[in-house]
């Protein structure tokens, strides 16, 4: 069980495997979804904190610039470094371990105050990122990890993140109370990140514990090349699965990107099966295929610019000598009845909580 301020969330998967996975199932899957679905405007992080370092020097290195979520939370934390007068420098790290660790090394060059390791696998770097601490450099992570929190085993002191399981649980239960306790599902996801085979198995064992629900195949396919492999792939699906293949699971909308083209071709409605749900980030693209019913059914979008100030809100307490926040953004679903409340004039999930003014006022500017 985990508490913030007050407010208890109980872990999806256990909520319902307390009732059993029959019609009572259903229901309390109901009660989750609709919890994740209602608007957010109340602030439920940090209110207090250090006051602003100033004149911090920060890099920010992505795992791949190509990533929607990853760009989304570097466009809310330039907005915080702009608010803080702090410097950024952005590095690509192309989406290779090769050109990661490259990033990291020269950035570790640099000698910054602080380096942002944006959304790739700290695993494949545990000697540079030892040593850039070893050089009195701060390090703090977007989905470098599943779970929240810091990563000591990688030197890292906060890793800020929605939790993968309660995203990736939440998907699920949406697509097994669309096809009311019957949903046959292929997953998509990329084992090259950690992240993304936790949230894939945790969409298998909720699709699993539902009788009628089955997995009809596990897709271990890179995020870096789904230009290339989804459209062959959507028509391998269909052909395979035919009127079985219902629902689409992704750990990130980028899979679906590449799916409307053969989908549409094959004479699938746009609004109709199989129905594509994706585990992750929002991206812009996603919130237009949902709003004009497109080829995607639903996205769990994180709340990516608010990310960002908290990217920043949380390397300001590192280099302050402060413990992290301990903040974690609760899980949010959209889907074509909220959209409209949710994506506002940009396409994305931006919380309507002031958080902004939340943080600038914890760190004491204006």
């Amino acid at each position: 069980m985990r508490t913030m301020r007050g407010i208890v969330w109980l872990p999806i998967l256990f909520a319902v495997a307390g009732m059993g996975w029959g019609g009572d199932a259903l229901d309390a899957a109901r009660s989750e979804v609709d919890k994740a679905t209602r608007q957010k405007t109340a602030w439920d992080g940090p209110t207090s904190g250090p006051k602003l370092l100033p004149g911090k020097s920060v890099i920010y290195i992505a795992g791949d610039m190509k990533n929607g979520g990853i760009l989304g939370v570097l466009d809310g934390f330039k907005e915080a470094v702009d608010a803080a007068g702090w410097s950024l420098d952005i590095l690509d790290g192309g989406g290779s371990v090769k050109d990661q660790l490259a990033a990291l090394n020269q950035a570790i060059a640099k000698k910054p105050d602080a380096v942002i390791i944006g959304g790739w696998n700290p695993n494949v770097a545990r000697i540079p990122l030892k040593k850039a601490r070893e050089e009195g450099i701060q390090l703090v992570a977007w989905h470098a990890w599943p779970s929240p929190g810091p990563l000591p085993e990688f030197d890292i002191f906060y890793n800020v993140t929605t939790d993968s399981n309660d995203v990736a649980r939440v998907a699920a239960l949406y697509a097994v109370i669309r096809a009311n306790g019957k949903a046959k599902a292929v997953i998509f996801t990329d084992s090259l990140y950690q992240i993304a085979l936790d949230k894939a198995n945790a969409m298998r064992s909720v699709i699993e514990k539902f009788a009628g629900s089955q997995v009809l195949e596990f897709v271990d396919t890179p995020i870096s090349d789904t230009s290339n492999r989804m459209p062959p792939m959507t028509f391998s699906l269909l052909q395979k699965y035919g009127d079985d293949y219902q629902y689409s699971l992704a750990i990130n909308d980028i899979y679906f990107d590449f799916m409307a083209a053969s989908l549409r071709t094959a004479g699938k409605k746009g609004d109709g099966a199989p129905f594509n749900i994706s585990a992750g980030d929002g991206s812009i693209t996603a919130y237009q295929r949902i709003r004009k019913g497109e080829y995607q059914a639903a996205t769990v979008p994180e709340p990516l610019n608010l990310h960002g100030w908290q990217l920043l809100d949380e390397t300001n307490r590192a280099l302050a000598g402060q413990p992290p926040s301990g903040y974690v953004t609760p899980v949010h679903l959209v889907t074509p009845e909220n959209i409209q409340f949710d994506g506002g004039p940009r396409d994305i999930f931006d919380p309507q909580n002031n958080y902004r003014g939340e943080y600038k006022k914890i760190w004491g500017i204006r």
